[in-house]
């Protein structure tokens, strides 16, 4: 079996986090929910945070708002308010490696991502950093995104991929997603894998030079 591990960013969405939620129940699946800290806000939302976590899912840190790309940001308070104040709001439904996924704007890895001082505050916080492999643009109705994710998938050895518990993306077509990686003998696993991980509990692991702003 080839490894493939799932990710749902952005939510948690009343209404369509359930549908993901009892779609990954029905096949014993798990993954990792990267939500955006002002979602929880909204006790709804929290008591989905809170069932994702009972249900075995673990929970991450997508930043306060999704709307500061760290490393095109001028002010470094930033990182306080948007990965310190989710942090907070998250609290015990954290998983204990303390994942953060930051803002990508569309999912493209380049050096707007992160600032050097938001590395700094990373490790510092012994924070794990979580990036991605796929991103097959499940809000975008223009795109199948089930092949694109199946097409890049077939070209990695463990790939992790970026889905949306958000309206019109990823719970329409999950199930249909799941049926055709089963099909084609990935296993679906709950694990990060290493190459997208390059801080774990704040030691760098890899280099992320390109991923931060040099000025």
């Amino acid at each position: 079996m080839k490894p493939i591990t799932l990710s749902f960013d952005n939510g948690p969405s009343p209404g369509i986090t359930e549908r993901v939620l009892d779609t990954l129940a029905e096949r014993a699946v798990r993954t990792t929910f990267f939500v955006v800290g002002d979602r929880l806000r909204d006790p709804t939302a929290r008591r989905l945070a809170e069932r994702a976590v009972a249900e075995g899912h673990w929970v991450g840190n997508h930043t306060m708002t999704h709307s500061v790309q760290l490393g095109a940001a001028a002010d470094d308070s930033v990182h306080e308010r948007e990965i310190g104040a989710a942090q907070e709001i998250i609290g015990s439904l954290s998983h204990g490696d303390r994942f953060f996924r930051p803002y990508g704007a569309g999912g493209v890895l380049t050096n707007e991502l992160l600032s050097p001082g938001a590395v700094e505050y990373l490790q510092g916080g012994s924070y794990s950093l979580v990036l991605w492999s796929i991103v097959p643009r499940d809000w975008d109705p223009s795109v199948d995104w089930v092949e694109s994710c199946l097409s890049h998938a077939r070209t990695q050895a463990w790939p992790l991929v970026v889905l949306h518990d958000l309206p019109g993306c990823a719970p329409e077509r999950l199930p249909e997603l799941l049926d055709r990686l089963a099909a084609e003998g990935f296993e679906v696993r709950q694990e990060i894998p290493d190459h997208s991980m390059p801080m774990h509990r704040g030691a760098m692991r890899a280099t992320i030079d390109h991923l931060v702003r040099s000025h």
